[in-house]
């Protein structure tokens, strides 16, 4: 068989995009037909929703109405039912009924959750329960994920063009299909404790590089921050001795009891006690007195001065030492010449 890859393709210009996906028309149905089987499906929410659902439940109604989808709110059971009817052309729009009352049963409000309806529109939830043992290390991760005055998550927003809502162990995502799939890199890196701002940083010098035209075929790699992983040296705990085991018990500690009987102080009154005790504490208050007081009288202790010496009275000194030594040496001339 002859190869048609490298063959032209006058239909395919640069100008066609290829993503773009058309709205599905009851015309696109070739056969005209209801479909041959029902779909349906449910999904269960919270007691804390049914308030909050019950209001909007109209709204949803007629949005999936133009679809020609039917639903169900159950009160009793808790749950939320989307199933085909015989007017339903639209093959894939059960699906998007169904991601509508997923988003509904984890607190997405209704004007955000009914444009998961549109095609270039996907959802996904993020189970982030199970990835944290810890209790107050998950509430701390998430809090991460969330920022300061929720400033984190509306960076990430602003940058893939998604909605997302952090509500309890899930996080749910809405926009584009490339966007969550990097919201979800995100989210899992920073439950496994990799801090958003490495990802925000590295979005944010994509977004840029995108804007220049010369660089659409170049390799974005030497631009992208590389962060590597610093391992926080933490304090070891002191290693313990072992003891050496002895199968008999340790000597048992005599009693409050038994040490008074031995003092002779079980045998006193009441009134010796109490006297006793306040002697003690006397000897007590005596002694820190008098440590305060030498502490005190230590501050007036004069310190050891150097010794001072008049020079006036060291040159006078010398002078007369020098008359001395000159009269001795004219002695002992006079005798050397006799």
């Amino acid at each position: 068989m002859v190869s048609t890859h490298n063959r032209d393709k006058p239909w395919d210009t640069p100008d066609i995009d290829k993503w773009h996906q058309d709205e599905f028309q009851p015309e696109h149905n070739a056969s005209g037909q209801p479909f041959t089987e029902e779909s349906n499906f449910m999904t269960l929410f919270p007691k804390y929703r049914e308030q909050y659902l019950r209001s909007i439940w109209n709204d949803v109604t007629k949005a999936l109405d133009k679809h020609h989808i039917a639903c169900q709110l159950d009160l009793v059971e808790g749950s939320m039912t989307v199933r085909t009817t015989g007017k339903t052309f639209d093959p894939a729009i059960i699906l998007k009924a169904r991601d509508l009352i997923k988003l509904l049963a984890r607190s997405v409000p209704f004007p955000q959750a009914v444009k998961v309806l549109q095609d270039d529109t996907a959802c996904e939830v993020i189970k982030i329960g199970n990835v944290v043992t810890n209790k107050d290390r998950f509430v701390k991760r998430r809090q991460r994920l969330v920022g300061p005055n929720g400033n984190t998550l509306k960076a990430l927003e602003l940058l893939t063009k998604c909605y997302i809502l952090v509500q309890g162990n899930t996080v749910s995502v809405m926009g584009p299909y490339s966007g969550l799939k990097t919201v979800r890199r995100v989210v899992e890196d920073c439950m496994k404790n990799v801090h958003p701002i490495y990802h925000i940083k590295e979005l944010m010098i994509k977004q840029e590089l995108s804007k220049k035209p010369e660089l659409a075929n170049e390799d974005w790699s030497r631009f992208l921050p590389k962060f590597k992983k610093q391992n926080v040296q933490r304090k070891k705990a002191p290693k313990r001795e072992k003891k050496v085991y002895t199968p008999f018990p340790p000597q048992q500690q005599p009693r409050k009891i038994d040490m008074q009987i031995e003092s002779g102080e079980y045998f006193l009154r009441k009134s010796e006690k109490k006297q006793k005790q306040m002697d003690e504490k006397k000897e007590k208050q005596e002694e820190a007195l008098s440590a305060k007081q030498q502490q005190r009288q230590q501050d007036y202790e004069a310190p050891e001065e150097e010794s001072y010496e008049n020079p006036l009275k060291k040159r006078k000194h010398h002078g007369e030492e020098s008359k001395k030594k000159k009269s001795k040496k004219d002695k002992k001339d006079k005798k050397a010449l006799e």
